[in-house]
């Protein structure tokens, strides 16, 4: 079993926002493999299904995002999984717009939500997806940067990026996560 956890803040005033693009990534594989994210427990909605052979659950915590460790610690304990079986996927300024890349262990670069799993879990050994937002224009606060929504050419783009996140999980899930790096880690 997997646990994919989206990161992103609860609530409509966050929906749009950069730092929710974890959650839109968990929304976009749950709904191509017809698995509902509705259950409320742990602090969280998540989901229980299969994809292809591999079972999975799909998690949004909805703690917001500097407390996600919290959520994602009552998970893992609960379905008794092993950290090397987490995948978290989340925004990260430091990839260009669009650029997805896989990271195993590693510190937190900076993310209050990968810092809060790392600081409840009390170890760093689970796989990230990143999805590159890009850096904020100058004189933007990089908090400020992730709270707001794309621009409408990013937005243009949007769709097709949470759609390959979505597929490079699906393709680490059943061919391995160097298969999926290769295929979907673009080099440039």
């Amino acid at each position: 079993m997997k646990i994919i956890v989206g990161l992103g803040n609860p609530g409509a005033l966050y929906r749009k926002t950069r730092h929710n693009i974890g959650f839109q990534v968990v929304d976009r594989l749950a709904k191509v493999n017809h698995i509902p994210v509705r259950i409320k427990r742990f602090q969280s909605l998540y989901g229980i299904g299969v994809i292809d052979s591999q079972k999975v659950v799909l998690v949004k915590p909805l703690t917001f995002m500097n407390l996600s460790g919290g959520a994602v610690k009552k998970v893992i304990d609960f379905f008794q999984v092993e950290l090397e079986d987490l995948i978290v996927v989340h925004d990260d300024l430091d990839l260009p717009f669009g650029k997805l890349r896989f990271k195993r262990r590693g510190g937190d670069g900076g993310h209050q939500g990968i810092r809060s799993i790392i600081e409840r879990m009390g170890e760093n050994h689970f796989l990230r997806l990143k999805v590159g937002i890009g850096r904020p224009p100058p004189g933007m606060e990089s908090a400020e940067y992730v709270l707001s929504v794309f621009d409408k050419t990013e937005q243009s783009r949007l769709n097709q990026i949470v759609s390959q996140a979505a597929d490079s999980l699906k393709v680490m899930l059943l061919e391995g996560v160097e298969k999926a790096m290769n295929q979907f880690q673009k080099r440039g």
